[in-house]
């Protein structure tokens, strides 16, 4: 069994379907969840297959999903996530960045560094959404919010993996950051540059967030360690509310 096929069953098994629910509402986000887990796409019958539907009833579910933009075509003509769900998920977003932007500038301003808010971006990549900058530092790294990179690449992707289950051919780095509750990594993502992050507990794999700093110097590699694990734990809470 892959690991996709048992994210997909996993999924199933915590949705039941019963006389008061849609089924073709039901379907449809059957559909949605499966292509997160496909990031390269599916085929229709691939569709179907995944789902347990006839391939026909799988080609109307995913002709109404392009309508809405929440899937579309590729040139090869697998069926991939669209670009409807970013405006979906904007909202969620923006309650993210509200409450995490004390914990950010309080953050930031208590170590002296750059602080970031990145969060699981699909299957392989993590985005930056959000950058606070120390407001008295003499000197800070400096980087947009939307930055991508590899969830294998750089200190927020590794504690990512770090909360999910070990694989075995995963990096030393992920298993030392499983033991120590945070991720460090030199010069993976900024050349010169030490990314230490902690993901915020109580978090679904497909939903992951991390909390980090980025610094010149990572001197007191520890202490820095803790300051981003107690960030993460505060804003924890307040994403269950």
């Amino acid at each position: 069994m892959t690991s996709s096929q048992s994210g997909s069953e996993q999924q199933k098994a915590a949705v039941q379907l019963d006389s008061g629910m849609s089924k073709t509402l039901h379907n449809g986000l059957e559909i949605l969840e499966l292509l997160t887990q496909h990031p390269y796409g599916l085929t229709i019958t691939e569709i179907a297959e995944g789902i347990g539907v006839h391939r026909t009833v799988a080609h109307r579910l995913v002709r109404t999903l392009e309508a809405h933009r929440v899937c579309r075509r590729g040139d090869n003509k697998r069926i991939l996530l669209g670009s409807g769900l970013v405006t979906l998920a904007e909202p969620v977003e923006q309650d993210l960045r509200k409450l995490a932007r004390p914990i950010l500038e309080e953050l930031a301003d208590a170590v002296e560094a750059t602080a970031h808010l990145v969060v699981r971006e699909g299957e392989d990549e993590v985005r930056a959404l959000m950058v606070i900058a120390p407001r008295s530092a003499r000197a800070h790294v400096a980087f947009h919010p939307g930055q991508v990179d590899p969830i294998n690449r750089g200190s927020a992707g590794l504690a990512m993996l770090a909360a999910m289950a070990p694989r075995e051919d995963e990096r030393p780095e992920v298993a030392r950051a499983r033991e120590r509750g945070f991720a460090v990594t030199s010069g993976e993502v900024t050349q010169s540059v030490t990314g230490i992050s902690a993901v915020v507990p109580n978090r679904r794999p497909d939903s992951l967030v991390s909390i980090g700093v980025s610094v010149f110097d990572s001197t007191g590699e520890q202490a820095l360690g803790e300051a981003v694990m107690s960030a993460a734990r505060r804003l924890g809470p307040l994403l269950l509310r």
